[in-house]
């Protein structure tokens, strides 16, 4: 177990794909069958090797859906016109529906013992997602109500907000419920995502490393990293 005294902090903000529910792999799906499609079909200049897993984790993972895919198609030398980055955007939120519909989602068990321990304390929590899908998710994962306010990609847009790795989504939130960054905690598995913790000074960043690398996520700024938000639990409440 990782030892945090939740008593200290206001707040808690959690990302949602890959910290609360696995649809990061829903997410990684999508992407891949939307710019493979893409790729295929594609006559124009740059590079047009198939998509993998490692294009996700550098250029996609965590972000903003437009900004996701203009990223991986600049590394590619591959011209990114407004027009072409909302097609793909969309096309990918389609593919994304269509799977969450067809398969739903069930939260990590591990999210899930963090979450009630947290209600239990009467803890403050908001999800702060660039996912515009985010209360779909939630709804779907039957955890809407643990939630007092969710900043998802859709409000960010609305209010202006720039998406991570810049901190202005989780600070909105913690302003929301009555925090600081300087009294809560982010917890995050994309690395854009602890970069959004570290740049915003929130005290505690918290890795969930489901697969980028404990190092990676230090790198990037996190405080401590696990593997499982069931660390995070006191062992009483683990039991």
């Amino acid at each position: 177990m990782t030892r945090v005294q939740w008593s200290d902090y206001d707040a808690v903000l959690f990302d949602l794909d890959g910290v609360v529910t696995p649809t990061a792999e829903v997410h990684m799906r999508a992407w891949a069958e939307m710019f493979n499609a893409f790729l295929k079909e594609y006559d124009g200049p740059g590079d047009t090797a198939p998509y993998d897993d490692s294009d996700y984790f550098a250029h996609v993972d965590g972000k903003p859906r437009y900004d996701g895919v203009r990223d991986f198609l600049t590394s590619r030398g591959i011209p990114a016109p407004q027009d072409l980055v909302v097609e793909l955007g969309d096309r990918k939120n389609d593919a994304f529906n269509d799977v969450l519909a067809r398969d739903g989602v069930t939260a990590y068990p591990g999210s899930v013992l963090l979450l009630d321990h947290l209600r239990d304390l009467g803890m403050p929590l908001a999800v702060v997602s660039s996912s515009v899908n985010a209360p779909a998710v939630l709804a779907a994962a039957g955890l809407a109500d643990r939630f007092k306010t969710v900043v998802s990609g859709a409000v960010a847009t609305e209010l202006g907000l720039p998406g991570k790795p810049a901190p202005d989504t989780f600070l909105h939130a913690a302003e929301v419920l009555g925090a600081t960054a300087a009294t809560s905690v982010v917890l995050e598995d994309a690395v854009s995502g602890v970069r959004a913790g570290a740049a915003g000074g929130f005290v505690l960043v918290v890795g969930v490393d489901r697969g980028v690398g404990a190092a990676t996520l230090t790198e990037a700024g996190a405080t401590i990293v696990v593997t499982d938000l069931a660390e995070l639990v006191p062992t009483g409440d683990a039991a």
